[in-house]
């Protein structure tokens, strides 16, 4: 079992303690920024999450951990059956959701279709301490409610030719609204800078898929394509009422920010399999990617001098702000795999041609362009030892890419906070992963143990950084953006074990360990700013435990512990959480009341410290502990199972603006 976390504050999803991971849904690129992922697919219409650490030439090269591919619910048994769930969730508020997943197989065709609902407030708080100089207190109330339906048909129009096509429909609504409250040294309050913001998103995918069997087993040709569309429109509005001296004179900043992100992707697959041999096997395939972004910010900031009475005294506006962003791959691969006795083989190779094209305009400022043409080939190669059934013992190389995203490119200044600014890195260069996994696995009566451990050289590491704000006369803000630091190297070992400890108790449980050296400046204003380095070394712990209490009643008990790490210029603390759960099965295993508790303790939360740019320290906590009730019940029976699609990978490296 690898390691993977979310970020409670980004939402960036991280595979073995790197965020440069690649997300998938139903094996498809996505508009949708990971961050923002889970929070839109509501968790009843999630059937399963597959892992793959070191992926093959077939697969994407994007992500240097590898592949998180979350699939969606699709049924698949002759005639009508189907699925009803709905739950409800407390913490500091009340959330609900519901999910229905339906098909309908005769024949021929096999119609299927899943509807889920989330919705409710979410809350959150936090503080940033800066000894000696101000303490900034946040509270965030988000208010979100998601739909998404997915529906399609598989056509088997002979024993040789499969026509499928589905669509998934995705629309997100937030609506934000949050403070943040600063304090001097002296306890007064120098800004209160109350905020919202209302987006409404609409994501959209459309896929089309043939396949053709030759008459030998396993020998193939498949053609795909998948078009998404993604659009994201914000507005913001954020206020600074900042004290300006001791007479209690007042600066008021209001800034609104009417943001429109569009995105599209267009992706089209060939893919060629033939056993050539009894223990030979050949894949070739084609691929051909775009993905295109449009994004206009209208911003207008007042800037109001008050006297003591609060009467205008001044204003003054700013510009706005528009860039796209379109990049094209071209791609091939071949992949050759041959069992040798108890050795199996598997060697490849992609070839990529990647062009990117970014206009950056702001007004009064001149327009920045960025492009580039990259011609990268990427090996992989994988084998395996099977001495007998019970040992298997796998060494696995291969070569992988993170491309920098739009909110890591886009130069455009952002505010995030009243003592923080968002800005891009235009000439952010990617960074190349060569990766290296040895894992043993040895079955045991009642289970089975894994052990395994992994190297990764990266060269030209993108990492987020903070500095202090150049124009910023009170020497108080910061700039977050992103920044190319040293190669470094990076490896680690885990251990996971799965045992059945007695009848009514199976136990699955793993740690890992792993270690990484950064180097690199973050004083982006000082060209002689010192060269830092720092080692960090992280342990992670989880321990799932199921109990049949009964023949219709099961428990879960759950924990996990996240040790501290580090960076450059951030230090977290160790996290951990422990969750109950029980499973009640009624009308005759039909229906499933499911109750759970998820921190049971509230022991999870963000906490850091940093010496650098400032020294500050910080925690941030979220509706962590929470219970939960949901009934799910299903209906119809079969046993025909629905066409097996293959999975994709497509993605970026994912970041953007955060609280520091």
């Amino acid at each position: 079992m690898q390691s993977v976390s979310v970020d409670s504050q980004t939402g960036n999803i991280s595979l073995r303690g790197n965020e440069n991971v690649r997300v998938l849904v139903d094996g498809k690129p996505t508009n949708i920024p990971a961050s923002q992922l889970l929070k839109q697919i509501p968790s009843s219409s999630i059937k399963s999450v597959e892992l793959i650490t070191n992926p093959s030439a077939k697969y994407n090269p994007e992500g240097m951990s590898g592949i998180i591919n979350i699939i969606l619910n699709k049924n698949a048994n002759m005639g009508f059956n189907g699925s009803i769930n709905t739950g409800v969730e407390a913490g500091h508020y009340v959330r609900n959701n519901a999910s229905t997943n339906m098909n309908y197989k005769t024949g021929k065709v096999n119609f299927f279709g899943n509807y889920g609902f989330n919705g409710g407030d979410r809350y959150n708080f936090g503080y940033v301490n800066r000894p000696g100089t101000n303490y900034q207190d946040f509270i965030f109330v988000n208010d979100n409610e998601s739909h998404l339906l997915k529906f399609g048909a598989d056509i088997y129009l002979d024993d040789k030719n499969t026509l499928s096509f589905y669509t998934t429909q995705n629309w997100f609504d937030s609506n934000a609204n949050g403070r943040a409250l600063i304090t001097n040294n002296a306890g007064n309050v120098v800004s209160n800078a109350p905020n919202t913001q209302n987006s409404d998103s609409k994501n959209q995918t459309y896929n089309i898929n043939y396949k053709h069997d030759f008459d030998k087993e396993g020998h193939n040709i498949e053609f795909e394509t998948t078009y998404s569309k993604n659009n994201s429109p914000n507005f913001l509005v954020n206020k600074d009422l900042t004290l300006t001296n001791v007479d209690r004179d007042y600066k008021l900043l209001n800034y609104f920010n009417d943001i429109n992100n569009v995105g599209e992707n267009v992706l089209i697959n060939l893919d060629y399999t033939n056993p050539i041999s009894e223990k030979g096997k050949l894949e070739l395939g084609l691929e051909y990617r775009t993905n295109t972004t449009d994004n206009t910010n209208l911003t207008d900031q007042e800037r109001h001098l008050t006297d003591n009475a609060l009467n205008i005294i001044g204003t003054t506006p700013i510009g706005n702000s528009e860039f796209t962003y379109d990049r094209k791959i071209y791609s091939g691969y071949v992949n050759y795999g041959h069992q040798f006795g108890k050795v199996t083989m598997q060697l490849g190779a992609r070839f990529e041609q990647y062009s990117i094209e970014g206009v950056f305009s702001q007004e009064t400022k001149p327009t920045a362009t960025i492009t580039d043409d990259i011609f990268t080939v990427y090996p992989s190669a994988f084998i395996t030892f099977t001495p007998t059934d019970a040992n298997q013992f796998q060494l696995s190389y291969s070569k992988r890419v993170d491309r920098p995203s739009i909110q890591q490119v886009n130069p455009i200044r952002e505010w995030s906070t009243p003592l923080i600014t968002s800005v891009g890195n235009e000439n952010l260069l990617p960074q190349f992963t060569n990766s290296i996994e040895f894992n043993y696995t040895r079955k045991i009566k009642g289970g089975s143990l894994t052990f395994g451990s992994f190297y990764r050289n990266v060269n030209d590491v993108i990492s987020r950084v903070t500095y202090k704000d150049p124009t910023d006369v009170s020497n108080s803000r910061q700039i977050l953006t992103f920044q190319n630091f040293d190669d470094t190297n990076a490896y680690g070992l885990e251990f996971s074990v799965n045992y059945k400890i007695a009848k009514w108790w199976r136990a699955n449980a793993s740690m890992d360990v792993y270690s990484q050296k950064q180097y690199g400046t973050t004083d982006l204003n000082n060209p002689n700013a010192p060269r830092l380095e720092v080692k960090n070394e992280v342990f992670n712990a989880r321990i799932s435990n199921s109990f049949n209490a009964s023949k219709n009643l099961s428990l879960q008990l759950f924990a996990m512990y996240r040790g501290s790490n580090q960076d450059i210029q951030w230090k977290v603390a160790p996290m951990s959480m422990v969750n109950f759960g029980a499973n009640y099965s009624v009308l005759k295993g039909k229906g499933n009341i499911t109750f759970r508790v998820n921190d049971i303790f509230n022991t999870m939360k963000f906490q850091f410290n940093s010496s650098n740019p400032f020294t500050q320290d910080g925690r941030f906590k979220w509706e962590s502990r929470t219970t939960y009730i949901g009934f799910n019940y299903r209906f119809g029976s079969g046993k025909n199972k629905a066409k097996a699609r293959k999975q994709r990978d497509s993605n970026e490296k994912q970041g953007g603006g955060g609280f520091m």
